[in-house]
């Protein structure tokens, strides 16, 4: 694992991902009603990884991300598609929001929430996909 050297980063990262993440997913629930949304829940969702990863390295956060940064753009991708066809299957227009309430949670589910999510995981891989091949890119040209 290629460490950066200072404590204070390596603490700093440990006890603020877990924070910015939590802040990421506020800030992506809150979207429809008020600022917020998907891009910029992805954008912070990925400092918080990009900080990890300058922290620890690049091992280190596909470790703990678990998932490759590609994965996620595509996935993402196809939750925004996804998302426009409950519209198309009530003979709506398309990307007309469909809202669906959870009882046991009292939580309402949309298709509005589906795209954002859709778009928190595009702009997440996207970022990370950039970071981490300009790290990747970096250390070659140490090498």
């Amino acid at each position: 694992m290629v460490r950066s050297g200072t404590l204070i980063l390596s603490v700093a990262a440990r006890l603020l991902l877990p924070l910015q993440l939590l802040f990421s997913l506020f800030l992506l629930l809150r979207g429809h009603d008020e600022p917020g949304g998907g891009f910029i829940a992805g954008l912070v969702a990925s400092g918080a990884f990009a900080l990890y990863l300058f922290a620890y390295g690049g091992r280190a956060m596909h470790a703990m991300l678990k998932v490759s940064p590609r994965d996620l753009i595509g996935f993402g991708l196809t939750l925004g598609v996804l998302s426009t066809l409950p519209a198309l299957w009530q003979g709506e227009p398309f990307f007309t929001a469909q809202w669906w309430t959870i009882p046991l949670l009292d939580f309402k589910a949309s298709t509005p929430l589906l795209f954002d999510v859709g778009v928190y995981l595009v702009v997440l891989g996207s970022v990370l996909t950039a970071i981490t091949a300009l790290v990747d890119t970096d250390r070659e040209d140490d090498a």
